[in-house]
């Protein structure tokens, strides 16, 4: 009975032994982290937000770690050959995924299998960015106000049309008809690029597009911008209110941008990347984007992120759901 404690003892003290070295030899590795380049995989391709956004904190982290920062587009299939490429890379910290959320909350609701779980399979490091979208018509559109625009949407219904490119867009024109109940047509478009050139061209009669897309054919007058998408007022539209404001109540449906990298990276890795992003974000290539794209910075915890990120999947199940859209 004494040799079987003292077997039981020293295996015990053994694994601890173990544990404690292997604590160790992981603090070790983020301490030299990253000894070799990091790949940031954007789910989209080169020029879109979420790539210029990606190239500006990589040139940041490079600056800081003296490491080369890859950047590599992986398009297609709504962000899930990024995302899914990104689930199945090492967990050691050097493949990391610059996402929004249409990889990380928008399809599990709009397709019926993924090649990925977008919690499980993920670690959340931070959020990056986070921006609004506009309700916008036609500079020479009848339309004046919101109220205008849905009192025509009511007296025609199914004649009106609303073009969206990208999962953010078409929810955001979803949202607007469940909440008001109003009948608008929805045409679909590879990108939101595309969806303003029809617009722009009389094919359709509005969008709810992003500010990266839009701002700049407000500024010069091509557009006319009846209603911001957030809870508030966008800093570089304050004269344009909130679609809430304009008396939609409860309207909210933005965009946002964060970092995850495979689950099972290390705790100590995974700390020393998010440090390094949040610098990043505060970086003059990152601030430029932001005042650029009218999109704010925006850093979180882990926790944050995942609790942020579980209350968009829901909300987006919602939208969907009330939008009787069958997955694909």
């Amino acid at each position: 009975m004494i040799r079987t404690t003292t077997r039981i003892s020293r295996l015990v003290a053994a694994m601890a032994s173990a544990a404690i070295g292997l604590a160790c030899a992981i603090s070790a590795r983020a301490a030299d982290f990253p000894e070799k380049p990091i790949t940031f995989v954007v789910p989209f391709g080169a020029g879109s937000a979420t790539d210029l956004l990606a190239r500006a904190l990589s040139a940041s982290t490079a600056q800081q770690t003296g490491k080369a920062v890859v950047v590599e587009n992986r398009p297609g299939a709504s962000g899930m050959i990024a995302a899914q490429h990104v689930a199945r890379a090492a967990a050691d910290g050097y493949t990391v995924l610059i996402t929004t959320n249409t990889t990380q909350a928008a399809n599990p609701h709009l397709f019926k299998k993924l090649p990925y779980d977008p919690i499980a399979d993920f670690l959340p490091l931070t959020g990056l960015g986070r921006g609004g979208q506009v309700l916008v018509v036609r500079a020479d559109a009848p339309f004046r106000t919101v109220d205008d625009l849905l009192q025509a949407a009511r007296k025609a219904r199914g004649k009106l049309s609303f073009g969206s490119g990208n999962s953010s867009s078409r929810m955001a024109g979803e949202m607007l008809k469940q909440l008001t109940g109003t009948d608008i047509v929805w045409v679909g478009y590879n990108s939101n690029p595309n969806a303003l050139n029809d617009l722009l061209g009389g094919h359709i009669d509005m969008m709810v597009i992003d500010t990266v897309t839009g701002l700049s054919q407000i500024r010069s007058g091509k557009l006319r911008a009846l209603g911001a998408s957030t809870r508030e007022r966008l800093p570089e539209l304050p004269d344009i209110p909130t679609l809430d404001e304009a008396g939609i109540k409860g309207y909210d449906m933005g965009y946002w941008f964060a970092a995850y990298v495979p689950a099972g990276t290390p705790a100590p890795v995974a700390a020393k990347l998010r440090q390094l992003l949040i610098t990043a974000v505060g970086s003059a290539g990152a601030r430029a984007f932001f005042r650029n794209s009218a999109t704010q910075p925006w850093t979180t915890t882990a926790a944050e992120l995942r609790a942020f990120q579980n209350a968009e999947i829901q909300k987006w199940g919602r939208v969907v759901k009330g939008a009787g859209i069958e997955p694909e």
